[in-house]
């Protein structure tokens, strides 16, 4: 089915300002919850963030309060007036929160990533009274591994219970060995998928994706810059103290600060002639990129065409880690980042192989 008909999250109409989600990684105790929440309140955010029921990698980790921290949810929107969204993994966890009079819930990026697990939480969702539904928010962070198909497929399995508040939440993706992120953003998916659900809200999570406190201004603004929709963002009353990543929350206080130095973004009516004319040059440089492309594959089939004709294998490992090196030095020697040319190289050595392929 097609995602369609949205309708705004929390009820909300759209703002000239981002939406903004914060509380802490997770609901420790009653004094903890309430005390982020009234800083968080005094800073202007609307909408309290907290993990009942924490997943974590590994057995012996802090996995959160469970149902008992509900509670402590709903003294928050009595205390403060403020909405409140918690993570879910399962049917019975989504009755519950709903049932404790949350406004909206999110489901985690290793659920996500489980179909059967989603379809478990729509089948609860289409079990709801259609007023309740009506009046959920529900947020899909992207899957752990970087696949837009099973993001998409999420999100569809939750429109389809009926369910118009809706949007999704980037957290990055997970990689193997070192990265300046916790999960690199791969920003190149969120927009492919705005591209394909326009009217979607989209929602960035710079703690999750930079995993360290430091990272999360620039995260934030790269997002704005990008067109988000909005921040959900990681805040606890004392970050040193948390039981779950500590090392990517803020204060209440220091999120203040975060949201005061964003820049809002310019309107394209803004950018003016010069902004037209620059794109106009982007324009210019994708189609030689095109043609260039379209030239190198066509000397990449008449190279097929001699190993086919001589005996040789397509792929020629040496060959390839050989040109590698070589061009990611020299791109970096024009400040190119090397990770991605490695993955410009990297599609375009996989087509190569593929039109070679295609000739025997």
């Amino acid at each position: 089915m097609n995602i369609e008909n949205i309708a705004p999250l929390f009820g909300l109409e759209a703002s000239d300002t981002p939406l903004v989600l914060a509380g802490p990684c997770s609901a420790e105790s009653l004094e903890q919850t309430l005390a982020t929440a009234r800083g968080l309140a005094r800073a202007g955010i609307t909408i309290f963030r907290a993990g009942v029921w924490k997943p974590r990698t590994k057995p012996g980790g802090f996995e959160g309060i469970g149902s008992p921290a509900l509670a402590w949810l709903a003294k928050v929107k009595e205390a403060t007036g403020m909405a409140t969204v918690t993570e879910v993994a399962n049917g019975r966890h989504l009755a519950e929160a709903v049932a404790s009079g949350v406004d909206g819930i999110w489901i985690g990026a290793r659920t996500s990533a489980n179909p059967f697990a989603v379809q478990e939480i729509a089948d609860a969702i289409a079990a709801l009274p259609e007023d309740v539904r009506g009046r959920l928010t529900v947020l899909v962070k992207n899957p752990v591994n970087p696949d837009i198909e099973l993001w998409i497929g999420a999100l569809e399995r939750i429109a389809g219970a009926g369910i118009r508040r809706l949007g999704a939440v980037h957290r990055g993706f997970s990689s193997y060995g070192k990265s300046i992120y916790r999960n690199p953003p791969l920003w190149r998916i969120p927009i492919e998928l705005h591209r394909r659900l326009p009217s979607l809200p989209l929602i960035c999570d710079p703690s999750h994706i930079g995993g360290s406190r430091e990272l999360i201004a620039p995260l934030s603004q790269q997002a704005l810059d990008m067109g988000f929709d909005g921040l959900i963002i990681e805040s606890h009353c004392s970050p040193e103290c948390a039981l779950s990543d500590a090392a990517q929350q803020v204060t209440p206080a220091e999120l203040a600060e975060i949201l005061e130095g964003l820049q809002k973004p310019s309107t394209p009516a803004e950018g003016g002639e010069n902004l037209e004319q620059l794109r106009r040059e982007i324009d210019s440089i994708d189609d030689e990129l095109i043609e260039l492309l379209e030239r190198r594959m066509r000397v990449s089939r008449e190279i097929g065409r001699y190993k086919h004709t001589h005996r040789m294998p397509v792929v020629q490992p040496g060959r390839y880690r050989a040109l590698m090196e070589s061009r990611v030095e020299a791109a970096a020697a024009l400040g190119l980042a090397p990770e991605f040319i490695r993955t410009v190289l990297a599609a375009i050595h996989e087509e190569s192989v593929r039109q070679q392929l295609g000739l025997r």
